[in-house]
């Protein structure tokens, strides 16, 4: 590693002002800053803490934290792949197998973003922004391991472009940029955002295990909805597999769906990271757990259909729901950014989450609308919440 420093070192000069590669300046700064710690600090005197950490280690704890996800991710696809075919694999072919199909998307996600990126910094001389370290892990683990690569490009240039850049970069957007993108895919190419075509199959569609579909458990849930009560449950737990999706089964994540959302249970240990580093905020996270819960249960004592009637915890499990509350909720930009609004938007996306499942049939995922829904709203939460605070200090102080 001190090889590479010095190597760094040594070519540092031709980026600086004077230098032959002068124009590309930010462009190595960002690669220096984001493989070594910067040697900078604060050099003012006021009260702020002087020290080596930036926003490039901060996007690092993230990363990290979903690091969990992308490798059950990975295995996940191998062996949702091994139950629709049949075919006998262990573990590592599992691994490997879903490596091949899920590492691509990853590169292809960081290729095109942070190029795109780059070239912004370059063309505005302005450092490269960092939220693209987090955003471009997020997009692949949003989608669906069989989407093509053309459109996890063209997503990507549309979350970079549209949803950031025309903002003026990280820290203005006000939509989550990988939302942004999912969002995009979703109504561009609804057909490869279905809740039928998650498996990967190759070259092997015509072997698939007899009664096999490849569906979701929301898209189940709501083939089911317009049942008697009880039937959407039932329908879950005798489903394919002898109970693919049981409760057991969703929050372990050894079911069909996104690559990275699958599993509840890696999701929580990212939420641990996040919240013991400080870098997550736990009043989003456990308000949004909290929102879905709430709302399940209303919706159980005024059940009318067997949707309406599904256990409560099982939307906390469904779908993409663990993961938006852990990852992109909390985004630090485009969520809230009071203490008091951080309970009161991470709620309502819980509760928006499970209204959109349940009443609106044309979205059964739902976390991604409600998401985006109080991104726009999060300012006018922040707004009434220091309205409020004044007004009530303006009070004491009148009294």
């Amino acid at each position: 590693m001190k090889f590479l420093q010095h190597i760094l070192h040594e070519q540092k000069k031709n980026f600086l002002p004077g230098g032959k590669l002068e124009k590309f300046y930010y462009a190595f700064e960002a690669i220096e800053t984001l493989m070594f710690v910067p040697d900078s600090t604060t050099a003012s005197r006021g009260v702020q803490v002087r020290d080596a950490i930036d926003l490039k280690r901060m996007m690092m704890t993230v990363i990290i934290a979903m690091i969990p996800c992308l490798l059950f991710g990975m295995w996940n696809v191998g062996h949702q792949h091994a139950l629709a075919t049949g075919a006998a694999m262990e573990f590592m072919d599992k691994m490997i197998f879903g490596a091949i199909q899920v590492l691509p998307i990853v590169i292809v996600s960081y290729g095109v973003g942070l190029g795109i990126e780059f070239g912004f910094a370059i063309m505005r001389k302005h450092p490269v922004n960092e939220g693209f370290l987090v955003t471009g892990m997020l997009i692949p683990l949003c989608l669906p391991a069989t989407i093509p690569l053309w459109m996890v490009a063209i997503a990507t240039a549309f979350a970079v472009v549209i949803g950031k850049e025309v903002f003026g970069g990280t820290g203005m957007n006000v939509l989550n940029p990988a939302l942004t993108a999912r969002a995009f895919l979703f109504f561009a190419y609804p057909a490869y955002m279905a809740g039928e075509i998650w498996t990967v199959l190759g070259d092997q569609k015509a072997n698939l295990v007899n009664g096999y579909s490849g569906a979701t458990a929301l898209s189940i849930a709501y083939e089911t909805s317009s049942s008697g009560q009880g039937e959407v449950v039932a329908a879950m737990n005798n489903s394919w597999s002898d109970g693919l999706f049981s409760f057991w089964n969703l929050f372990m994540g050894v079911v069909p769906g996104s690559i990275g959302e699958t599993s509840t249970l890696m999701c929580l240990i990212g939420a641990v990271i996040l919240i013991v580093t400080g870098v997550g905020s736990a009043r989003i996270i456990v308000s949004v757990f909290a929102g879905g819960y709430l709302t399940g249960l209303l919706l159980n004592a005024l059940a009318v259909n067997a949707f309406m009637a599904l256990p409560a915890h099982y939307h906390l499990v469904m779908g993409g729901f663990a993961f938006g509350a852990v990852f992109m909720a909390t985004d630090p930009v485009s969520g809230s950014q009071t203490n008091s609004g951080k309970w009161i938007y991470g709620f309502l996306i819980g509760a928006m989450c499970v209204l959109i499942r349940v009443f609106n049939p044309a979205y059964p995922e739902g976390m991604m609308l409600a998401i985006l829904l109080m991104n726009v709203l999060a300012p006018l939460i922040d707004f009434y919440v220091v309205d409020a605070n004044k007004k009530r200090r303006l009070k004491r102080a009148t009294v």
